[in-house]
């Protein structure tokens, strides 16, 4: 009986003594994925929409990471309704919540316009490429964005193209136009 006690002794010591590291490696680990101070300080910001023209993009930092501001053509915002008619997008209703309610339309924004976008591919964190040129990445593309790391393919709103690695379309921000 003694060496059951002990057992049950040495158990829960080695238990507990497990839990404390754990614990003691798993709070700074847990904590270092809260934003830093100077990614707080950033939590809004504000892009003068003037100066991109038609067709043209601009890149903007917001929390550390690569936000993208198009200003869409007519002609851009017509391949957003042949990639649909076309049945080329893995998500074109935009079903997995990667976006504000709001931009929960084919446009993925509040303006048809403007495509506000943050500028990371989700399959391995890379930066796509803004390619709105048609037939510039292959013969069938209608224009958008391409991650040339490993070949994820979007539209202008950046919807993921089935065949591309990456799972969904890419994140929008919350945001305002005035």
């Amino acid at each position: 009986a003694p060496n059951v006690t002990r057992r049950r002794f040495l158990t829960a010591l080695v238990t507990v003594s497990g839990a404390a590291v754990a614990g003691t490696i798993a709070i700074p680990m847990v904590k270092s994925l809260d934003p830093t101070a100077a990614a707080a300080a950033l939590a809004t910001t504000t892009i003068d929409l003037g100066p991109i023209e038609p067709g043209m993009q601009m890149v903007a930092l917001w929390q550390e990471k690569p936000v993208i501001v198009v200003n869409r053509t007519p002609e851009m915002l017509a391949t957003l309704d042949e990639a649909e008619q076309k049945g080329i997008l893995k998500d074109p209703n935009c079903n997995v919540p990667q976006q504000p309610p709001y931009c929960k339309n084919k446009y993925r924004s509040r303006v048809p316009e403007w495509y506000v976008g943050i500028k990371i591919c989700n399959h391995l964190c890379c930066i796509p490429h803004y390619r709105p040129k048609k037939a510039s990445v292959a013969p069938w593309w209608l224009g958008g964005f391409h991650c040339p790391c490993h070949g994820s393919m979007y539209d202008l709103s950046a919807r993921v193209i089935k065949g591309s690695p990456a799972p969904h379309n890419m994140a929008v921000p919350e945001y305002d136009i005035d």
